[in-house]
């Protein structure tokens, strides 16, 4: 029997080739991943997955599905084999109806869909089109955010109620110019958001399951921003970190208490890219007022002004940069650029990453991939590219999807400006016309 059993189990027989392929399978699994929430797991914008492609097809990349949807900012977030993402139409004036669409991750079916009206009055109308904020999934319930402070938790299954909030009538809050752009954040058992509401409720913190108010934080005698909340480990603790208008502030995530903070007057409340974490360092970076490294205590919670950047520091206005080493690579006054991390010193900088484009407000998105990255521009383009102090490496390139936000700075056409997202070998894109999914799968 022991001869029969080995002659089964040779190398090459039927049930070794079907272990290899179960093998094969359970492997892609593990290495296979969602993207619950802005910028991915930890809103780190990083992507662990293996099996990606090396370069782009001559023909582009194979699109799995395309669904219409209206027009708005806000990204996607993939959980649970669903894809949820939000947009808004104007029904007359500043009058609006957001909503929330949840597809099949596979097919793009519309599984369900919740609307409620709103009203844009008081936004800057040039860029008052829909959404901001990604939406962002935990377990069975997605937390999503319109821009003028509508908060709902919904069930992921059939888009139920669980409960909602309004940041205006609840909390007296003043929507800011360019509408509610704080993506919810999950931590344990509760939901972080930025509401700038009275008394002292720049920052509420709520049970994620009911909507209790659990506290409230930092005064709103000025707005909250548009920065994401993140939560870093540093000084042997948990720190939640705000950036708002007028400081940099770490907050202990159970209980909302300051633990410190560091002044940084920004212009125009333009708080927009998200702080970048890295070691013992913090770096913000804003289009007016430059950029702030602070150097993070690594004995206890706390900070010093490492230093502040001049003419040639990072000036990001939508885009958030990022740190490999000992260097940072981000969008600055139009161009891809390189900066030393000790000093804020730049190193290199080019328009090759968007050609013929002048404007110093043009942006990208980046996402690392081990050694390197995919990069997606506002003219629509996905790039794979590495970056080193030597320079911007371009592998390749490939035009993913229409730039359709029609008012753009300069006459050189309409921008995309809503950030991806990865999940399980593909690529989830949107403008203000549909939404695609493209495989990044290698064959």
């Amino acid at each position: 029997m022991g001869e029969r059993m080995a002659a089964r189990w040779r190398p090459g027989s039927r049930p070794a080739r079907l272990i290899a392929v179960l093998l094969l399978l359970s492997s892609s699994l593990l290495h296979a991943e969602d993207w619950p929430q802005w910028r991915g797991h930890g809103r780190q914008a990083v992507l662990n997955e293996a099996g990606l492609i090396d370069r782009f097809p001559a023909t582009g990349l194979t699109v799995t599905w395309r669904v219409p949807v209206h027009a708005g900012y806000s990204g996607p977030a993939v959980a649970a084999g669903r894809v949820f993402v939000t947009d808004g139409r104007r029904t007359s004036g500043s009058k609006m109806v957001e909503r929330v669409l949840a597809l099949d991750e596979q097919t793009g079916k519309i599984l369900w869909s919740r609307e409620w009206e709103t009203n844009y009055s008081g936004l800057e109308m040039t860029f008052a089109l829909g959404p901001r904020a990604t939406p962002t999934v935990d377990g069975d319930l997605v937390y999503v955010l319109g821009a003028m402070g509508n908060l709902l938790a919904l069930k992921v299954t059939d888009g139920t109620i669980a409960w909602q909030k309004n940041f205006v009538d609840d909390f007296a809050a003043t929507i800011p110019s360019w509408g509610a752009t704080g993506a919810p954040l999950v931590d344990g058992d509760r939901l972080i958001t930025l509401v700038g509401g009275e008394p002292d409720a720049k920052v509420i913190a709520f049970n994620k399951r009911t909507g209790e108010e659990l506290w409230r934080a930092l005064s709103s005698d000025w707005e909250p921003g548009y920065a994401q909340p993140i939560i870093v480990e540093a000084g042997g603790a948990r720190q939640l970190m705000i950036w708002h208008p007028t400081a940099i502030s770490s907050l202990e995530p159970a209980t909302g208490r300051v633990l410190w903070e560091v002044p940084f007057q920004v212009d125009l409340g333009m708080t927009v890219p998200t702080l970048v974490h890295s070691g013992s360092h913090l770096l913000a970076t804003t289009f007016y007022n430059g950029a702030r490294m602070l150097q993070l205590d690594e004995h206890k919670p706390g900070a010093t002004l490492l230093w502040r950047g001049d003419s040639f520091a990072p000036h990001s206005i939508i885009s958030t940069p990022i740190v490999q080493g000992d260097y940072i690579y981000g969008m600055s006054q139009g161009q891809l650029q390189c900066w030393e991390l000790a000093t804020g010193k730049q190193v290199w900088r080019t328009r090759d990453l968007i050609p013929g484009r002048t404007t110093p407000f043009a942006t990208a998105f980046f996402v690392r991939n081990g050694d390197r990255y995919f990069i997606n521009t506002e003219r629509g383009d996905l790039v794979i590219a590495q970056l080193s102090p030597q320079g911007y490496r371009e592998i390749s390139r490939t035009h993913l999807i229409e730039p359709t936000h029609p008012y753009a700075r300069e006459p050189q056409g309409a921008v995309h400006w809503s950030h991806p997202a990865y999940a399980n070998r593909h690529v989830i894109v949107r403008n203000d016309k549909e939404i695609l999914r493209a495989s990044l799968a290698r064959d």
